[in-house]
Parts: structure tokens; C-alpha cells; sequence
């Protein structure tokens, strides 16, 4: 048995499918514990896993830039007194394994100080968007440094000093390998859904031959967009299809008006969904655009905040499976490209032939190999204290 701690940032897209490896290593035996900002513990706890709550994790907030959508995450993300909480946390707990996210230098920086293994998780592409990660990484150190506190190590800097880089993409959906990040695994999508995302009774019969519209932004509060939500009802609202809109707990169905020919839930359990869809309406978050595919469904693509979602969504683009729209298409615009792909099935057609990569993907599992593996590579004390450098020195604290 090994005790796993997971320095986590429960974006969106990021704590669904690691709640799906903790699974898959619970039930191997090990213990997973889970360390994230307040809005993490409530959604950790309900799927029955140990969650601490990072006490400081907007501390330093209003040091960072005002008025931006970033503000409060890259205060958790970066900030020095988010580090020497990490360190207090990882102290305390002993784990004989860390795991951290891709979006939390603050946590990567203590890599130097750890004896025991340390993996990364991405749960998106690495090398389709790799100078998309280099710029994220930087812009959240930009905002620390506008903060007043000292500069954070680079994205490859703080990535490559990692044990391993498990990547829940497929590596055939990937692009080539850049030379020197041979510790990259592709594991394959973990669409794992959350405790709260139960199979709903739509009110349409299975024998309904209309066709089935489901529309999913994201459930990350920095990508509350209600206005996007309103547009692709309206757009849907004069269409010969039903719609199933689930807001992810982020915008109250009360605060949509909802046509006669939609519903609107808070959660759902999508994959009983998208086997009755002919449609998927998405921000092109990695896990909704990968559940899509494995179900052979087009989609209509309007990225939302995420760096990583304009790159899916041009991909699937590319690939003829979905269309590509902006945040702020009209509702016009989105009623046409609903039709074009209704109407052409050619749309389905691709989305089929990409579904037979993912048919027998199974992330979760390949996730925990590739951890078991490399809990096992050491078993030493898991931190100790060290010099940090000028680069990873807390400032102003």
C-alpha cells in the first residue's frame, strides 16, 4: 500500500478524471489524499476520498492583479504563502508519493525538496499545446511577479525536474514527441464522472427519434458564463431537436429560460446522454470533447477560458468532427452550424471513425500502472528542507 498525496487545482477539467486514477488506486489498495483550495474539498469528500483544505489559499490575493478572471487562481497557484503551506502539508503528511497538477507551480517548485517520487498529471494534450503550456506557465508567473514576490521557475524548468509526466490524452490524438521529454506517458482520457453526475430522466422517451442536443460548458467557476449558456438554448430553441443543458453547478438552471424543447439540470451523468446525442454543444474542455468522440458524437466547439480549449477545439475542427465557434457567436451562428451538422452526416461519420481510438482507452488503470511503477522506484523519507533558490525564494512574506 502507498500513500499518495495530490497537490490538486480541481479546474473544470482537472478533478473529474483525478478523481478517477484515486479511484482506480484505491481499489489497488493504496491511499489517496487530496490537498486543494476550499472549493475542492466539498467535491473530494463526496466522492469518498480525504481531503485537506489549503487554509492560505487566497491569503495574498489582493497583492495580485484586480479585475482579472485569473485573479483568484493564480493567488492559489502561485503565491509564496500557498508554497509554504505546500510544505507544511507535505510534512505532515509523509506520503510515500506525490502527485501534482500541470497548472500548479507553486506546488512543482518544492519538486527540488522532495525525496520521494513525484509525478505530474496533465489532463489535456502536452505536445499538441506545449508552447500554449510554456505561455500559461509564465503568464501565472507574470502575475506573481506583478504581485510583488519573486520569480517562479519556468514551465520546462518546473516540469522536466519531475519523476514522470502522466498525460491522460492518447498519444495517437497528440502531436509528436519534442525531443528530450521522454518522461511523458500518454495514458489515455479518464472520463470519470463525479458523485454529483447521476443518470437524469429526460422527458423524451428512448424511442424518440428526435435528435438529442446536449449542451456542457464547463464546471469551473472562473468560466461562469451564463450568457453563452442563454445563447445555444436560444439557438436550439427553434430547432427540431431536443436539448439537455447541465450548467455543472456553476450557473442555477432558475437563472435560464429554457425553450419548450430543452431541460436544464445542474449535473447529469453525460455518457447515458451522449448515447442518445446526435449533438454536443462544449467550451472544448479535453474530457468533454474525449466522452464525445468515444460516443461517436459531432460537436459545436466555443472555447471558454481555458488556454488549452481553442487548441482542442481547432483540432476537432480539423479532424471534421465538430465546428469551431467564438465565445461570442451569436445565437444565429450557432443555430447555423447546429443545422450544418445535423444535416450532414458526414460529421457523425468522422466522429465514429475517431471513436474506435478511444473504444478501449481506459486512463484510470494505465494512469495507476504507470504510479505504482513509480512508487516503487523509492521509498525514502518524503522531504526535507533545502536552500532554495533566488528563483523559488518566498518574497514579501
Amino acid at each position: 500500500m502507498t500513500r499518495f498525496l495530490w497537490l490538486n487545482w480541481s479546474g473544470g477539467g482537472n478533478l473529474p478524471p483525478s478523481l478517477g486514477i484515486a479511484r482506480a488506486l484505491t481499489e489497488r489498495g493504496h491511499r489517496v489524499t487530496f490537498a486543494g483550495r476550499p472549493e475542492m474539498v466539498p467535491r473530494v469528500e463526496a466522492a469518498g476520498f480525504a481531503a485537506i483544505e489549503y487554509k492560505r489559499a487566497y491569503e495574498q490575493v489582493e497583492r495580485y492583479p484586480q479585475g482579472h478572471p485569473l485573479t483568484r487562481a493564480a493567488c492559489y497557484l502561485t503565491s509564496p504563502a500557498v508554497e509554504e503551506e505546500t510544505r507544511a502539508i507535505i510534512t505532515a503528511e509523509e506520503p510515500e508519493a506525490v502527485l501534482i497538477d500541470a497548472m500548479f507551480p507553486a506546488a512543482l517548485a518544492q519538486k527540488p525538496s522532495l525525496r520521494a517520487p513525484a509525478a505530474l498529471i496533465c489532463h489535456t494534450f502536452v505536445f499538441r499545446q506545449h508552447e500554449m503550456w510554456r505561455k500559461m506557465i509564465a503568464q501565472l508567473g507574470g502575475m506573481r511577479e506583478q504581485a510583488g514576490f519573486g520569480n517562479l521557475p519556468t514551465m520546462d524548468e518546473l516540469w522536466l525536474s519531475m519523476d514522470r509526466i502522466v498525460c491522460t490524452a492518447l498519444a495517437a490524438f497528440d502531436a509528436s514527441p519534442v525531443p528530450g521529454w521522454e518522461l511523458v506517458r500518454h495514458v489515455g482520457p479518464v472520463l470519470e464522472d463525479e458523485k454529483v453526475a447521476i443518470p437524469a430522466k429526460l422527458p423524451w422517451p428512448d424511442t424518440d427519434a428526435t435528435p438529442l442536443a446536449l449542451v456542457s460548458f464547463s464546471t469551473g467557476f472562473e468560466q461562469r458564463n451564463l450568457d453563452k449558456l442563454q445563447r445555444a438554448l436560444d439557438a436550439l430553441g427553434d430547432l427540431p431537436v431536443h436539448a439537455v443543458v447541465t450548467t455543472g453547478g456553476i450557473v442555477d438552471p432558475a437563472e435560464l429560460c429554457v425553450p419548450t424543447n430543452a431541460v436544464a439540470l445542474n449535473y447529469a451523468a453525460h455518457d447515458p446522454i451522449m448515447r442518445r446525442a446526435a449533438l454536443v454543444l462544449t467550451h472544448g474542455g479535453h474530457g468533454t470533447a474525449m466522452r464525445a468522440l468515444r460516443h461517436g458524437v459531432p460537436m459545436i466547439l466555443m472555447p471558454g477560458l481555458a488556454a488549452d480549449q481553442p487548441y482542442i477545439a481547432a483540432q476537432m475542427q480539423e479532424w471534421g468532427v465538430g465546428r469551431m465557434l467564438p465565445v461570442d457567436a451569436a445565437v444565429e451562428t450557432i443555430r447555423a452550424a447546429a443545422q450544418e451538422i445535423l444535416s450532414n452526416p458526414s460529421y457523425r461519420r468522422r466522429a465514429k471513425q475517431r471513436a474506435t481510438a478511444l473504444a478501449s482507452a481506459d486512463g484510470a488503470s494505465a494512469a495507476a500502472d504507470e504510479l505504482e511503477d513509480l512508487a516503487d522506484e523509492k521509498s525514502s523519507p518524503v522531504f526535507r528542507p533545502v536552500c532554495l533558490s533566488s528563483a523559488n525564494a518566498l518574497a514579501g512574506v
